[in-house]
C-alpha cells in the first residue's frame, strides 16, 4: 500500500511539475520574443505611445490599454451588481430546486463559446446602440455589454459558494436579535462573504481582459484613445488576434510585447486574487 501512495504521489508531483514548467517556458517564449522591440523602443516609450503604425516602425500600445481597461471597467459596473445579487439570490433567497434549475442554465452560460457571444452582439446589441444612438454601433459600450454578460458565470459561482459558506451561526444570531432576513443579508452575511465576493470579481476581470474574439467582432478595433463609451476601440487581445496572422519581423515582435504587457495585467489580477483572505469574515 505505501509503494502504491508513493507511485500516486510521484504522478501527482510530475503533474504539478509539467504544469509549472509549461507556465515557465510559456513565459519565457513571450518574453524572449517580444523583449527586442521593448528594448529598441523603451518600455516607456512602448506603453505611453499613442500611434500604433507597424509600417512606419511606430509601436504604441496605450490606445490599446486604455481600450482594454475602457472595456472590463464598462463589464465591470454593468455585471458586478447583477453578478453578486444572483448570488444571493441563488444562496438565500430561492427555494433550492428551483436554485439548481437556475444553476444549470448559469453553467450553460459559461459554456458557450465566445464567438457565439460576437455573433450575439454583432446581430442584437450593436443594431440596437446604432439605432438608439445613430452612431455605427460598434463601440466600448457594446464590448462592455457582451463581456458583462459572459463574466456572469464567474461572479455568481464563486460569490454563491462564499456567501454558501458563511456560518449558519451568523444568520442564526442576526436573526435572534430581530434583525429581518434582508437585514441579516445584507449586514451580515454578505461583509461576511466579501472576502469570496472580491475573488469573484477579480477572476471575472480576469476573464473580461483576456477575451479575444467577442470583442474584435464588436468593439470597432480603432487603434485609438476612446473619448466616450460610443467609441470604437481596439483591445490588446484584439491587437494580437487581429495583426498576429500577416505580421512577421519586427512587427510580430512587437505583437510578442503587447502580449507580455497583457501577461503582466493577468498576473497581477491573478496575484490579487490569491491575496485575497480566503477565511470567511477575514
Amino acid at each position: 500500500m505505501k509503494a502504491y501512495e508513493r507511485v500516486i504521489q510521484l504522478i501527482l508531483f510530475l503533474s504539478a511539475t509539467i504544469a509549472i514548467l509549461g507556465v515557465v517556458l510559456i513565459t519565457y517564449f513571450i518574453i524572449n520574443e517580444g523583449y527586442p522591440v521593448i528594448e529598441k523602443v523603451g518600455l516607456l516609450k512602448f506603453i505611453t505611445g499613442r500611434k500604433w503604425a507597424p509600417t512606419q516602425g511606430i509601436y504604441g500600445i496605450y490606445p490599446m490599454i486604455i481600450g482594454s481597461l475602457a472595456v472590463t471597467s464598462g463589464a465591470l459596473i454593468l455585471g458586478v451588481p447583477v453578478g453578486i445579487g444572483c448570488a444571493v439570490f441563488l444562496a438565500e433567497l430561492v427555494n433550492p430546486r428551483i436554485a439548481r434549475i437556475i444553476k444549470s442554465g448559469i453553467d450553460l452560460l459559461a459554456g458557450i463559446p465566445s464567438v457565439i457571444y460576437g455573433l450575439y452582439g454583432l446581430t442584437v446589441i450593436v443594431p440596437f446602440i446604432r439605432k438608439v444612438f445613430n452612431n455605427q454601433g460598434f463601440s466600448v459600450l457594446a464590448g462592455s455589454i457582451v463581456l458583462a454578460i459572459m463574466i456572469l458565470p464567474t461572479i455568481i459561482n464563486v460569490s454563491e459558494s462564499a456567501i454558501r459558506s458563511v456560518p449558519k451561526d451568523y444568520r442564526e444570531a442576526s436573526l435572534s436579535l430581530g434583525s429581518s432576513h434582508w437585514q441579516s443579508i445584507k449586514n451580515v452575511i454578505v461583509p461576511a462573504a466579501r472576502s469570496g465576493i472580491i475573488a469573484g470579481v477579480i477572476l471575472g476581470m480576469g476573464r473580461a481582459i483576456g477575451e479575444t474574439m467577442a470583442v474584435i467582432m464588436i468593439a470597432g478595433n480603432s487603434p485609438l484613445v476612446p473619448k466616450s463609451i460610443l467609441s470604437s476601440v481596439r483591445t490588446l487581445t484584439g491587437n494580437i488576434g487581429i495583426e498576429m496572422g500577416y505580421a512577421g519581423g519586427e512587427h510580430q515582435k512587437a505583437l510578442f510585447a503587447t502580449g507580455i504587457v497583457l501577461f503582466v495585467f493577468i498576473m497581477l489580477l491573478n496575484l490579487s486574487a490569491n491575496l485575497v483572505p480566503k477565511k470567511v469574515g477575514e
